[in-house]
């Protein structure tokens, strides 16, 4: 059966430039086209793109989603999900730990009643982590 772009869009719950942009990012394999002009899905473009967003909630790059996509398409099936999940939930896990981290020092600066950015980094008692407060001033680059 095929598909007009519109169709595949509301199907797959993306819009119009993101089925484009997808095509053009090698994501989805070129639509033929009508005698019309207009492009023409197969059906299992829908499910590419609900695999695609599924990918990207799960923290896959667009890059990353791509180099599955062609392995799958390479070998039919895809053996480096598995090593790249892996690879993935190690990353989450580091992100998870940072956001602790972060949370915990929100916490204690509320706790500390911090109301001023400035006054509280100069304070010593302040949670909130302020480890580089001054800027390098920019040297401008000597012509050869």
């Amino acid at each position: 059966m095929s598909l007009r772009a519109g169709q595949v869009a509301d199907a797959a719950g993306v819009n119009r430039e993101t089925l484009r942009y997808y095509e053009r990012r090698g994501l989805l394999e070129t639509p033929d086209r009508s005698a019309g002009g207009h492009r023409l899905y197969d059906d299992a473009t829908v499910t590419t793109l609900r695999v695609i967003k599924a990918a990207q909630r799960l923290g896959f790059t667009l890059d990353e989603v791509a180099d599955l996509l062609e392995v799958g398409r390479n070998r039919g099936r895809d053996i480096g999900l598995h090593v790249r999940a892996r690879e993935k939930l190690v990353e989450v896990e580091a992100r998870l730990a940072d956001l602790q981290t972060i949370k915990a020092s929100l916490l204690a600066a509320i706790d500390a009643g911090c109301d001023d950015l400035h006054a509280c980094a100069g304070n010593a008692c302040c949670p909130i982590p302020f480890t580089a407060l001054t800027v390098r001033p920019h040297s401008p680059e000597v012509p050869r």
